[in-house]
């Protein structure tokens, strides 16, 4: 099923996600849901908060021709970030139009939990190291106009006021 993803300023996306502990069917049909929320928006991440519910799950999808790279991450951890910096430009489902250059740790590794609840270890660089980061910073309510420059963020005020006008709009019917 498709989910609604919630836009910039719903107050969701600045709170931070509860821990999971009930890793029955209705956390892999969230799963589900948000990977076909993720494919139907063009997206490559999405974190479960973004969908309305505050709790630590993401997917990702980094797959190539060649390989699939699907993942489902139940209360991850960034444990290892590497001091090398990549730059890249990053959007967000929940703040469509914008993209901007973002610097952030080259590679991490990330201790999550799978929908079973089985512990593993996802390694990542490059795209993949990027989503990590970009997820695992909704579930703390970072989004990543907050990782900007100020000089950046203020070239993106007409777009993130217009964000604004539309969700109050939305809201107040």
């Amino acid at each position: 099923m498709i989910l609604e993803i919630r836009k910039y300023p719903d107050p969701v996306l600045k709170k931070k996600s509860a821990p999971v502990d009930d890793f029955g069917a209705r956390l892999k049909q969230l799963c589900d849901d948000m990977l076909e929320t993720m494919y139907a928006n063009n997206g490559v991440g999405l974190a479960a908060n973004q969908v309305g519910v505050p709790i630590q799950v993401i997917t990702i999808d980094v797959s190539t021709e060649k390989e699939q790279h699907v993942y489902r991450l139940i209360n991850p951890i960034l444990v290892e970030t590497s001091r090398e910096k990549n730059e890249y430009e990053e959007g967000c489902l929940s703040f469509p139009g914008i993209t901007e250059k973002i610097y952030r740790p080259a590679k991490v590794k990330v201790r999550a939990q799978d929908t079973d609840g089985r512990v593993i270890f996802v390694e990542g660089e490059g795209l993949l190291a990027t989503a990590l980061q970009h997820e695992m910073d909704h579930l703390n309510g970072v989004v990543f106009v907050d990782r900007m420059s100020p000089v950046r963020k203020t070239l993106h005020n007409r777009e993130l006021k217009e964000l604004k006008e539309d969700y109050k709009k939305e809201h107040h019917k």
